[in-house]
């Protein structure tokens, strides 16, 4: 009996369409996703990495279903975990991550958040590891999205 050849090879025996190169991303995706968000361009990304041509990851992430806006929303979460944001910082935030204006802000604003807790983790953050004065601390949460109100509030939590 001969051997298959190679492109035939590669083909799916339970009649899926694309390579099994093709196929592989898409799984790979789908877990990806299990465990984490990502925007589209990010998960691409994610797959060029893992060695996927940009066709065969752009054709996989296209191919499965993803609310990126439920992405954002998770992602937005998962950045509040372990670090302080501003409502600005963090939208600017997933925007880098590559996701769309409109679905960074709705999740978001989706999101309960207390920015005056928010700026006193920043401010505390900061004096961990750096000097300020009352007003150059203040000065830098502004800077970095916090509201003039936030702001005070996270300075007079620290007590400076």
């Amino acid at each position: 009996m001969p051997e298959p050849e190679a492109p035939e090879a590669e083909q799916n025996a339970g009649g899926s369409s694309g390579t099994l190169s093709q196929q592989n991303a898409v799984g790979m995706a789908r877990d990806y996703l299990e465990y984490t968000a990502f925007s589209r361009t990010g998960l691409i990304e994610q797959l060029e990495y893992e060695g996927f041509s940009n066709q065969e990851a752009t054709a996989a992430v296209d191919s499965i279903s993803v609310d990126y806006g439920q992405q954002a929303a998770k992602a937005a979460q998962d950045y509040l975990e372990y670090t302080a944001f501003s409502r600005t910082g963090l939208i600017e935030q997933l925007e880098y991550e590559g996701y769309s204006t409109a679905d960074a802000t709705s999740a978001v604003d989706g999101l309960s958040v207390d920015y005056g807790q928010q700026a006193a983790k920043a401010a505390k953050d900061y004096l961990d590891y750096s000097s300020f004065s009352r007003s150059g601390l203040i000065e830098q949460l502004v800077y970095e999205g916090y509201t003039q109100e936030q702001a005070t509030y996270g300075v007079n939590q620290t007590g400076l």
